[in-house]
């Protein structure tokens, strides 16, 4: 494999019966279809890091990269639910997928800050206000870990945890230098540090020292402050998260990310052969993807143009043949 002097990072997200993978170039979504194709497309996105490089600086980059995180997670999971076997194509205009968005934030703001801020208010004339930031912290993690162990039992959410171990098994493959084929990817591991699960562990761990130094005020106005301090503590989870990128052998940063690891086990399970395909196929058609050139994609990949082309073709009438009345 041709030697990268300045190595890029590929991530994905795992769709229902699919793949999503990004590079700095772009994006390419891959999904099985009901008769056993792989579709895909693909498409160019610049972050808006590049558009405004102030929007670059620490801090700042973990708010935005979560953002558009939100937005490519929205979007990619429309088109793979399609793609599935759906009978409707959903396409959400920018602004539905802003009220969709909006509310996801909003239940996430009240299971994991209203609630656990309510339940541990009565905790404070018995464990004082550190006992009390950190029962809410403990109720925070345990209301996550709940939700994740309750919906893998799921068959749909279970079918997308085996895409999301195809995902990183396929990344891991591409890292560690080897041809991208089956074989080489059933071999890897089903955990990246990477993972937008470590990311999501770490604010969750974060959000307990940080707000056990603020917000100690009233109820109503520990939710207030824990709201706008929110952004602060995904900007300083998304630094912590890099840490491995630039130090992946320090022993401080391990211990670090290992709770995000540890989560993995929940959110990924070992993915077969066919959905190993999807993620090839996802990651082979990433623009500008170097290893490309010298992989070959999975049989059955098709572009979402190409068949869009088939079934209109096959949806146009035939033209009734012409009788000759003299030759009757």
């Amino acid at each position: 494999m041709p030697k990268k002097s300045q190595p890029e990072y590929f991530g994905g997200q795992a769709l229902m019966e699919g793949v999503m993978m990004q590079g700095s170039q772009g994006y390419a979504m891959a999904a099985r279809t009901p008769d056993g194709r792989i579709v895909y497309k693909t498409g160019r996105r610049r972050s808006l890091k590049t558009r405004w490089p102030i929007l670059g600086l620490p801090l700042l980059r973990g708010v935005v990269s979560f953002a558009e995180s939100m937005y490519v997670g929205f979007s990619s999971l429309t088109w793979s639910a399609f793609q599935a076997g759906e009978e409707e194509e959903e396409k959400l205009t920018w602004k539905e997928m802003a009220v969709a968005i909006i509310s996801a934030l909003a239940l996430t703001i009240v299971f994991f800050v209203v609630l656990p801020v309510f339940a541990a208010s009565f905790t404070l004339p018995y464990l004082g206000a550190f006992g009390r930031s950190l029962v809410e912290g403990v109720i925070r993690v345990a209301l996550f870990l709940g939700y994740v162990v309750a919906i893998r039992r799921l068959p749909d959410i279970a079918r997308v945890f085996e895409y999301h171990g195809a995902e990183h098994k396929t990344i891991n493959c591409w890292e560690a230098g080897l041809p991208l084929t089956v074989a080489n990817v059933k071999k890897q591991s089903r955990i990246n540090c990477r993972c937008g699960t470590s990311f999501i562990m770490m604010s969750l761990i974060l959000m307990v020292i940080v707000f056990t130094f603020i917000g100690n005020t009233n109820v109503i106005g520990r939710i207030a402050t824990k709201i706008v301090a929110m952004p602060l503590v995904m900007g300083i989870a998304y630094e912590v998260f890099r840490l491995p990128l630039k130090y992946p052998n320090n022993k401080l940063v391990q211990i670090l990310i290992a709770p995000g690891l540890w989560l993995q086990r929940l959110t990924t399970k070992e993915p077969d052969a066919k959905e190993i395909e999807v993620a090839l196929a996802a990651l082979l058609k990433v623009p500008a993807f170097p290893g490309a050139a010298y992989n070959e994609p999975p049989a059955g990949l098709v572009s979402e143009a190409e068949l869009e082309a088939a079934k209109r073709a096959a949806a146009k009438p035939t033209p009734a043949a012409k009788i000759d009345p003299e030759g009757i």
